[in-house]
């Protein structure tokens, strides 16, 4: 088995020896490991896991526990067990490439990518370095994350309003569940006077493997800032919360509240651009990723295109 790129490594059916691919994750856990530490990101091609239910298999297989998508940032569906709608964002949109939940104090190990209907064009769910991106930082732009840290705000409606509702995010309608859950998990909250949520979220920006102990770019603040997005789109966010940006749907800064500058986001967009691998879906396919050393995102698509996730610790 060898891979067509660095990242990701390519595991085939037809080279294996098991065909079965809970079967594979299980037995072969330890040299999967050990490829993901090394490549950051593993496809695993033409073992027919095409729905929900084939990819809970596979994450219940593998070393670990699989976790519900609670405090995620991205709109999704909940299909079966712990499997997800990966991000629902229009076709036409590119999301940034970003490590999943970088914004809390945990996040998942793993992510588990599965194709159950393949994209006609465009629709890849890229990859990246997160060692390399930190390599090819500016010594300016790594220096002030690394120092300074990243603030999160995100401000969740209560049913009626711009972005995600803080039911949707936390999967409950119970207030205390919310606050227990942010108390626990190192979150700032605030609730307002029309049943909306803000939360507060300092992070660091450059963080060790567990296992490589190497430093990596773990962060998403770039997908946080408006700027993230068209120009026409930024421009009609900063008309609208420009006096006011803390109340955009979601925003950040760096810990001591000091903006970040654009032009480090355009750096870090460009960086990350350099160094994004794109490889095409086909159905049946699953892409087991290191949330750590791996940064993800999406090209816009066209036609139908349907890939589902899960996550795990």
């Amino acid at each position: 088995m060898e891979s067509i790129a660095t990242l990701p490594f390519i595991w085939d059916k037809s080279s294996s020896d098991i065909t079965s691919l809970p079967e594979l994750l299980q037995t072969k856990a330890s040299e999967i490991k050990k490829i993901l530490i090394e490549n950051g990101a593993v496809l695993f091609k033409s073992f027919g896991i095409d729905d929900a239910v084939k990819l809970e298999e596979c994450v219940n297989a593998f070393p670990g526990n699989s976790l519900d998508y609670v405090d995620g940032n991205s709109p999704r569906t909940k299909l079966h067990g712990k499997v997800y709608t990966s991000t629902e964002h229009p076709p036409e949109e590119f999301i940034s490439l970003h490590n999943e939940m970088s914004y809390g104090n945990q996040w998942p190990s793993y992510l588990f990518f599965c194709c159950e209907i393949a994209p006609v064009k465009g629709g890849s769910t890229v990859v990246a370095d997160s060692r390399a991106i930190l390599s090819d930082l500016s010594e300016e732009t790594k220096s002030a994350f690394k120092e300074k840290g990243v603030e999160y705000i995100r401000n969740l409606h209560g049913g009626y309003g711009a972005g995600p509702s803080w039911q949707d995010t936390f999967e409950t309608n119970q207030k205390e569940v919310v606050e227990n859950y942010c108390k626990t998990n190192d979150v700032l909250f605030a609730w307002d006077s029309e049943d909306g949520l803000r939360l507060t979220q300092k992070r660091k920006a450059v963080i060790q493997h567990p296992v490589s102990n190497e430093e990596v770019w773990f962060n998403q603040a770039d997908q946080f800032h408006p700027s993230t997005n068209s120009k026409e789109v930024y421009e009609a966010l900063m008309e609208i919360y420009g006096d006011d940006p803390m109340s955009m749907p979601q925003y950040v800064t760096f810990c001591d509240g000091e903006e970040i500058p654009l032009t480090m986001f355009e750096e870090i967009r460009s960086v990350a651009e350099k160094n994004m691998v794109t490889f095409k879906w086909e159905q049946g396919d699953m892409m087991l990723i290191d949330n750590i050393l791996a940064a993800h995102g999406r090209t816009p698509f066209e036609g139908s295109r349907k890939i589902l996730v899960s996550m795990s610790v």
